[in-house]
Formats: structure tokens, C-alpha cells, sequence
């Protein structure tokens, strides 16, 4: 099954699906968009990152796929998706700031590898896309646009180069040199690369190149890309 809001009644919401490589943006982007334009926001890499953390809260072995996806019937993920109120919890622990520790950046290739808990975690992000209130919800991640909501209203490649993704990222991560950021960066690029295509659009994804852009310039060419790409599936 796969979210398709082009033939859906009028009370399901309208899907955008925003993917991007590190340092592209595509999390703080997402939610100022779905702030303006009064959506709801699911960062699909905080529930990697939370079942990550909560692996190495159980001591799991993380090259055990076994023990890995044995942990997947006492994961209880919670995330806040409205983009004023982000929250996210692992039963009655609000994980909101451990899961960007380095030790849980480090584990979240190893995990997200794994079939069973990719199935398990695009099955969530689809029940939690049906369900929201609001008139529509912006979902980013790494394989958003071809595996989660394939069939989403507006799909969107959030890209810039190397370089700019880079000084970004050393921007947002002070306490760490600028050569180490740029090695994280590469290497989670290259673990994630084997795992999904995030660094080139698929037939019918719109690519916003942000790398000569600032923070709102980018926020207006995603705005303009859902609202061409809405306006038109409407008359569909």
C-alpha cells in the first residue's frame, strides 16, 4: 500500500514528500513549510534515530539483525507532528534531545539497513500521514518520495552541494571541527546511499537546489513547488 491522495476523499490530507541528503536543509525547511502553510510535519529520521536509541538502551547488538528486529514489538514510538510542538518519545521517555548524540548518529546506518525495520517503520509513517487533522502533512526523510508516499501530491528533492552542506552543518554542530562534521557527513552520505536513493530525483520529483540560496528563499521554492504541484493534481 502506498499514500495516494490523488484519488482520496477530500478529508484525507494532502501528502508532500521531501527528500534530501545531510546538510541539505530538508528538516528545518520541512517544518517552516508546513508551518506557513498550516500542515502537519513528520521527520522520518527521528524514529530511525529512536529506535537506534532505543537498541543501544537494550544493549542490542547492532550487526544482529536478528536481535534488532526482535526489538520492534516494544518499540513505542510517539512524535508530535505539529511543527510548532515537536516532541518524540520512546514509551514515557521524551527522546527529543538524546537521539542527535553522537553515539545514536553513529548506530542509525546500522539499523536503518535492516528490511524488517524499514518495513515496520514506512508502515508507521503512513498510518501517522492518514491520521492527522490538519489539511495536510509534510513528510521528509531519505526515501520519502519513492518507497513511503510514492503517490504524494507534491514530491520534492531538497538538495546543495557538498560544500554548502557542509558549512551548514558545521554551523549547526560548534562543538566539533569543521574537517570532523565533513566526515560525518561523507560517511553517513555513503552508508545511507546503500541503502536508499536520496541523491538524485526520481521521474516526477521536483529538485530545489538550495545551495545559492538562503533559509527563507529556500522555504518560498518548496512553498511554490507544492502549490503548482496541488493546484495541478486538483484538476486532474
Amino acid at each position: 500500500m502506498t499514500l495516494n491522495t490523488h484519488t482520496t476523499p477530500d478529508d484525507v490530507p494532502i501528502v508532500v514528500a521531501i527528500d534530501g541528503p545531510a546538510g541539505s536543509g530538508k528538516s528545518s525547511v520541512s517544518k517552516a513549510a508546513a508551518h506557513r502553510l498550516g500542515y502537519a510535519f513528520l521527520d522520518t529520521g527521528a524514529a530511525y534515530r529512536a529506535f537506534a536509541w532505543f537498541a543501544l538502551s537494550r544493549g542490542v547488538d547492532m550487526s544482529d539483525a536478528d536481535a534488532v528486529t526482535g526489538l520492534l514489538a516494544d518499540f513505542d514510538y510517539y512524535i508530535g507532528t505539529d511543527p510548532d510542538d515537536y516532541v518524540v518519545q520512546v514509551g514515557d521517555m521524551n527522546v527529543t534531545d538524546a537521539i542527535r548524540e553522537p553515539r545514536v548518529t553513529a548506530a542509525v546506518s546500522s539499523i536503518a539497513k535492516v528490511p524488517a525495520v524499514r518495513e515496520h517503520l514506512t508502515n508507521l509513517f503512513r498510518r501517522i500521514a492518514r491520521d492527522v487533522l490538519k489539511p495536510g502533512i509534510v513528510i521528509e526523510g531519505r526515501d520519502i518520495t519513492t518507497v513511503v508516499a510514492p503517490g504524494a501530491d507534491a514530491r520534492i528533492l531538497l538538495t546543495a552541494s557538498e560544500e554548502a552542506r557542509m558549512a551548514r552543518r558545521s554551523l549547526e554542530i560548534s562543538t566539533q571541527s569543521a574537517e570532523t562534521v565533513a566526515e560525518q557527513l561523507r560517511s553517513r552520505d555513503l552508508a545511507d546511499s546503500k541503502v536508499v536513493e536520496f541523491m538524485s530525483a526520481a521521474d516526477g520529483v521536483t529538485t530545489v537546489d538550495s545551495t545559492h540560496l538562503d533559509f527563507e528563499q529556500t522555504i518560498d521554492a518548496v512553498i511554490d513547488v507544492i502549490t503548482t504541484r496541488t493546484a495541478r493534481n486538483s484538476h486532474d
